[in-house]
């Protein structure tokens, strides 16, 4: 009883000067000078923002046997997932939350689409005529057909919601006048945003040796296109009817299950392929507070929803603790 006395203050201590961290970073400082820098720079900082502090408090609770039987629980759940790698932070100050393995470089499958859809939206106008061509006709999944004709703003739809691998290569090809200067691009983006473990080798993520990314790469990638209204918007789509230009609809249901089972998801994207295994990268928003979670090489396809959102719950409770210790 004495050390639960004392441990709960110790906890609540930790807490408080975490919290203190948040919610200012939430509301800003009266009396700031303005920041001198541009609305990009800020983008680009803000999506490259990573706060250890808390991750480390708990590692030294943990060591100390000073956790809470709660956060036990918690820490001893994660243990169990079958991810292999993964990175929860909260968004605004960028707070790591948990984390395992997420500066190994892994295969990352159709989560590659998220850097596509970027190049896409800044580089290709939303009226461009697009026909599916034979030679962009390469996987057997696809749900595009040779000769179909589409508008770039529904293809790019079309190919995140379904995740069309032949969408991907039809959009390289537009934006990059061939495949191989649209890699060129993407690796030249990823060098941008300081994703330095990070190579391309396609735009959908099929098996290559060359494709590969880590956790860490991979959520700045997805904070900086969320940044992007028509980005988050397209990904936080559960259904939409994609329209061709032959007057034709194609229904497409967003793989991304957790936009209609999870409350508050935002988005963003699912991946599978053996090499891979099963991926998701998702954000979601409650009380204010938003998440981003990237989750690789889980071992089915319902287990990287079920352990996102495990994950996401643990993160939500984490900043609940924060706003209660704050007093807020």
């Amino acid at each position: 009883m004495e050390k639960r006395k004392y441990l709960l203050p110790f906890w609540g201590i930790v807490l408080g000067m975490l919290s203190v961290v948040f919610f200012d970073s939430c509301r800003g400082t009266m009396g700031e000078e303005p920041s001198p820098m541009s609305e990009e720079e800020v983008r680009l900082e803000r999506a490259g923002r990573i706060d250890s502090s808390l991750w480390y408090a708990l590692r030294y609770l943990d060591r100390m046997g000073w956790m809470t039987d709660s956060l036990r629980k918690w820490e001893a759940m994660q243990e169990e997932l079958s991810a292999e790698a993964w990175v929860l932070v909260e968004d605004s100050t960028g707070l790591l939350i948990s984390e395992k393995n997420a500066d190994q470089r892994m295969y990352m499958a159709s989560i590659t689409k998220m850097m596509t859809c970027l190049l896409a939206l800044e580089n290709g106008k939303m009226g461009d005529s697009i026909e599916i061509t034979e030679d962009v006709c390469i996987t057997k999944d696809a749900r595009v057909r040779r000769g179909e004709r589409y508008l770039l703003g529904n293809l790019i739809r079309e190919m995140m919601l379904q995740s069309d691998n032949d969408a991907a290569y039809a959009l390289a090809k537009h934006i990059g006048g061939d495949t191989l200067t649209f890699y060129r691009m993407m690796n030249e983006k990823a060098a941008y945003l300081g994703m330095e473990n990070t190579h391309f080798a396609n735009p959908n993520g099929m098996p290559n040796d060359s494709n590969y990314s880590t956790a860490m790469d991979l959520l700045r990638l997805a904070r900086y296109c969320m940044s992007d209204t028509t980005f988050a918007q397209i990904v936080g789509t559960a259904f939409m009817d994609i329209p061709l230009l032959d007057g034709r609809h194609m229904p497409c249901q967003n793989t991304n299950v957790l936009l209609e089972k999870y409350e508050g998801c935002i988005g963003i994207k699912t991946g599978f392929t053996r090499q891979a295994g099963n991926c998701l990268a998702s954000a979601a928003t409650r009380h204010g507070v938003t998440l981003y979670l990237i989750l690789l090489k889980s071992k089915s396809r319902s287990s990287r929803f079920s352990e996102s959102a495990t994950l996401l719950d643990y993160g939500f409770q984490m900043m609940q603790e924060c706003r209660k210790c704050a007093g807020d």
